[in-house]
């Protein structure tokens, strides 16, 4: 992993260590974008140029693999299974909500997130076979830029508005339950669905260990490895280089880790401000009449 153990520097000092002579690299995101299989991507890719010893290892890439039928037929089996706890299963909203990402990777950068996420829906929906209504919709932008729209609490809002009732949301871009369908889809938008009169809200779960998942990883990993390799360098060439989404390194200026810390530097001064003017009984809040 990027951001927890087992590392990536670590999951590479294994293979070393074991001797590996045959590597299949896997992200486990279905759908490829710059700041998630790209960035492990773009790592990998430093590791191999700084460390000979490598390139003993003969390995390829699978970019993504939102088409692999089996990853289609789970995803449609736990679709189905949730519908079927709605007194009205055909009238149910399906609401596909992905991770989104800065709007600026994929018009600048040339990121296919965007368009893979598009015919993922498209490809899942056609395996589900049904005729439900469905929305694509991407959550959890930060930041002051413009992420890629709609915007999922905005679309559960317009549903709402439109009196959608039932309402089934699939996490598109996440294979495992985390805080982002947890707490995201299953608190802060349940509460937001509610508020725009949507009562019977449901989530999909994730994938996380569902038999044909797994099925389809294992049948990834054989195909790669009896297909022609592809390097690393040939998945990571884009048009324009912009700034990652997480943060790779510390930068100054309008970046996720400057805005925390802009943040927390701003509440410490308010803080100490209340407290000087507190003691002192001198200050702009004496002076406006609030204390």
């Amino acid at each position: 992993m990027r951001y927890w153990h087992p590392f990536t520097e670590e999951a590479i000092a294994a293979i070393k260590r074991d001797q590996i002579e045959r590597l299949v690299i896997l992200p486990l995101y279905p759908q490829f974008s710059i700041s998630t299989s790209g960035s492990s991507f773009r790592l990998l890719q430093r590791i191999w140029l700084e460390d000979p010893k490598l390139e003993q290892i003969e390995y390829t890439v699978i970019p993504s693999w939102y088409k692999q039928p089996h990853y289609l037929q789970a995803m449609a089996e736990l679709i189905t299974e949730e519908l079927q706890q709605f007194a009205n299963p055909d009238a149910v909203q399906i609401f596909f909500s992905a991770h989104g990402v800065p709007r600026s990777y994929v018009e600048e950068a040339g990121d296919p997130y965007q368009q893979e996420i598009e015919d993922c829906t498209a490809l899942i929906m056609h395996t589900l076979n049904r005729t439900n209504p469905y929305t694509l919709a991407y959550q959890s932008r930060v930041g002051p830029v413009e992420w890629l729209q709609p915007y999922t609490e905005d679309a559960i809002q317009e549903l709402g508005a439109k009196g959608v009732k039932d309402l089934l949301v699939v996490p598109i871009s996440f294979v495992s339950e985390h805080i982002e369908t947890l707490q995201e889809i299953d608190i802060e938008y349940r509460e937001i669905a509610e508020h725009s009169g949507i009562h019977n809200f449901r989530r999909v779960p994730a994938l996380n260990t569902h038999p044909l998942f797994i099925k389809a990883l294992a049948e990834l990993a054989v195909d790669a490895l009896n297909s022609p390799n592809l390097k690393l360098s040939q998945v990571t060439q884009l048009k324009k280089k912009v700034k990652m989404y997480p943060q790779e390194r510390w930068q100054w200026g309008i970046t996720t880790s400057a805005e925390i810390w802009n943040g927390r530097t701003a509440m410490i001064i308010g803080c100490i401000a209340l407290l000087i003017e507190l003691v002192s009984g001198r200050g702009l809040l004496h002076f406006v009449g609030i204390l």
